[in-house]
């Protein structure tokens, strides 16, 4: 399997499909409910389509937010497959705050391998593969034509940057009682704590760039939220954890609710 020709796929997939979110973005859209009452546009769907005219010329089943739900008695013959959220962050989009993304992952038996977040708004990619590392490449607007080229032209990641406190990240609508337990406890072991507030994955890319020294998620997510980050994180040396355990996060389950996770 090329795997450099996969990420190229998965590349540009985002780039392409951020493309079709910002059409929908610079207009007046309309906003549906999903059956659990979640906010969707128009810019999702098309995200979506965008991503699947790309991924499925690699002939590797697809799952997605946006996708039929395939029974998992389908799914867990998979060895590889794609995880993807078209949209992550629909609230940030309804908003016009900028922090959605869009996310692909490449998971191989439970694992993400390869991660991919376009943050269509600012350009930022966000890439990552098993083998390779993490990287940033920022005012990343056209498709690439070469990995090797692209790698040269980003920033590898962690990016080290001095700071006087410890940086927490966590989501502006999911403050858990635990969470706070969380901050409370990292208070009182590195004294000055700064909580940082980002929609969508952004908050997964924060700690993988280094600008966050952890993120605590004790609320729920569903695989295609995290799996891109997870990978990005997971290759800049990063752990994503499940809530009090040594365990990853696992893709594919039966459920595809995730277990509250600590990223650090």
């Amino acid at each position: 399997m090329n795997f450099s020709e996969l990420l190229k796929i998965a590349i540009n997939a985002s780039i392409k499909g951020g493309h079709a979110i910002m059409s929908v973005y610079d207009s007046e859209f309309a906003v549906e409910h999903k059956a659990d009452k979640s906010p969707l546009t128009l810019a999702d769907k098309n995200c979506n389509a965008v991503i699947d005219s790309f991924l499925k010329k690699t002939n590797l089943p697809i799952l997605s937010e946006e996708g039929a739900k395939i029974p998992y008695l389908e799914r867990k013959e998979w060895e590889y497959f794609w995880l993807v959220d078209p949209l992550d962050g629909t609230k940030e989009f309804i908003k016009r705050n900028g922090e959605f993304t869009v996310n692909i992952a490449l998971i191989y038996k439970g694992n993400p391998i390869m991660g991919v977040i376009y943050v269509p708004v600012k350009e930022d990619l966000y890439f990552s593969l098993e083998g390779i590392g993490s990287y940033k490449k920022t005012a990343c607007k056209d498709c690439i034509d070469n990995i090797e080229n692209l790698m040269s032209e980003s920033i590898s990641l962690p990016i080290f940057s001095k700071r006087d406190s410890y940086v927490i990240v966590g989501s502006r609508s999911h403050m858990s009682k635990e969470t706070e337990e969380f901050i409370n406890q990292k208070k009182q072991e590195h004294g000055a704590v700064e909580v940082m507030s980002v929609g969508s994955s952004l908050k997964l890319c924060m700690v993988a760039e280094g600008k966050a020294d952890s993120y605590p998620r004790y609320a729920p997510t569903m695989e295609w939220d995290t799996g891109a980050g997870d990978a990005i994180c997971r290759m800049a040396g990063f752990q994503v954890l499940q809530f009090n355990s040594e365990k990853p996060v696992e893709y594919n389950k039966k459920d595809l609710l995730n277990p509250w996770f600590l990223v650090k």
